[in-house]
């Protein structure tokens, strides 16, 4: 056991290490190419395989490279690298407010830090013309200049992956048409695919995310993940203005990631938000059997885990209300996740404010059951892990109300 936790330490210290190399490389001190590309060079996306390491490698990563054999330049153009020491990164991000740079990373060190960390590389060489790719590579130049290589990164609709078919759109000489388009899938159903793995990623992730993101995504938009630019790029074709139709990609080559044993996660693999949140409903609900037996209220209970809720609460209305992420309002989660738990926190501190703190158990007790009722009716798909903890709360102001009830005869 403690084998494979050291060989899962090297595995994560020499991704990480690959990681600082990339961000370091991903500079404009690497713009120093030849102005005009030879006719042997190739452009083409780099799609990589999603990895579990981390919950910002789970959904993949693309960008383009740019090979000219002839000059030597094999450099790829990066729109995925962003700064953590940057000031007040974390705040930002938090926000909604988190910028992403365009740098150019050097081929071959670009492909073994995804070898070391597990992910495939599938490269697709574009079918571009010579005036098509001197006018993309150009182009991308200009981006990673210093003055246009920050951009303001979302999730959804402007980050790596999107900008790599707006790109080549752009810069084409006729139409991209995308044959075959994926089945209809909502942007959480995409997501969920990615972090099938990462249980408790999900259990945020479906917090975050309200019901905005159970609409189904159009075929471009799907494009927000790598693997669906490079399935959609399998079947595309470019239409020149005299009605010639050619296909978009002329070849596809595979990098194999180095081979890795899977590694158990206690937290994904065991104890997940669904198991934790049942055993947590049931010790809640030992204590409150046994506080209905004895006839005692357990206020400290209820401080304790409606303080928790109104925690929570915080967090969840910051996210709605406060930041600009894509997709997070209107958020059905904030029926039982709120702040105002706070305000029955109080209440349940406070002796005098038993008839206050009864009115708030009769309130929250019916919000929360016309919640459970309408379930599978909310217009928002509801992680079922959300369900051992709205009982918690929907049981707890249960025994608040009875207690009342039984304090008056």
């Amino acid at each position: 056991m403690k084998k494979k936790e050291r060989q899962g330490n090297k595995r994560r210290l020499s991704w990480w290490v690959g990681l600082c190399i990339v961000i370091l490389l991903g500079t404009p001190t690497r713009l120093s190419a030849q102005a005009v590309l030879s006719d042997q060079a190739e452009i083409s996306f780099l799609i990589s395989a999603p990895y579990d390491e981390a919950a910002f490698t789970v959904f993949g990563h693309a960008a383009i490279r740019v090979h000219d054999p002839v000059s030597g330049f094999d450099g790829v153009f990066n729109y995925g690298i962003f700064d953590f020491s940057s000031s007040n990164f974390v705040w930002r991000f938090a926000l909604g407010h988190t910028d992403y740079i365009l740098g150019i990373n050097d081929y071959k060190q670009y492909i073994v830090n995804y070898q070391m960390r597990g992910s495939d590389v599938t490269e697709q060489v574009l079918n571009l013309t010579q005036y098509e790719k001197q006018d993309l590579y150009e182009a991308l130049l200009v981006n990673a200049q210093p003055e246009n290589r920050t951009y303001r990164y979302n999730f959804f609709f402007d980050n790596c992956a999107t900008r790599l078919p707006a790109m080549v759109e752009r810069y084409t000489q006729g139409e991209v048409i995308y044959h075959n388009p994926p089945a209809p899938q909502s942007f959480r159903q995409m997501v969920h695919d990615c972090t099938r793995h990462r249980a408790w990623l999900t259990f945020g992730i479906d917090l975050a995310l309200g019901s905005p993101a159970d609409r189904v995504a159009t075929p471009h938009e799907m494009m927000f993940l790598p693997s669906f630019v490079m399935q959609a790029y399998e079947h595309a074709s470019i239409l020149a203005a005299d009605g010639e139709e050619r296909e978009m990609v002329s070849e596809t080559r595979v990098t194999k990631a180095f081979e890795e044993d899977d590694e158990f996660d206690l937290l994904d693999d065991l104890l997940t938000p669904m198991l934790c949140g049942w055993l947590l409903f049931f010790l809640v609900f030992f204590i409150t059997y046994r506080g209905w037996k004895q006839k005692r209220a357990y206020n400290g209970l209820d401080i304790l885990l409606f303080s928790l809720a109104g925690i929570g609460g915080c967090v969840l209305f910051f996210l709605c209300f406060v930041s600009v992420h894509p997709c997070i309002w209107p958020n059905w989660s904030v029926v039982w996740l709120h702040p105002l738990h706070f305000v029955g926190v109080i209440l349940f501190s406070v002796k005098k404010t038993n008839k206050a703190a009864y009115w708030y158990h009769f309130i929250n007790f019916a919000v929360l059951s016309l919640l459970l009722i309408g379930w599978f009716f909310i217009p928002q798909q509801m992680n079922a892990a959300f369900i051992p903890l709205i009982l918690i709360l929907w049981m707890r102001s249960g025994q608040g109300i009875f207690n009342r009830k039984r304090a008056k005869k």
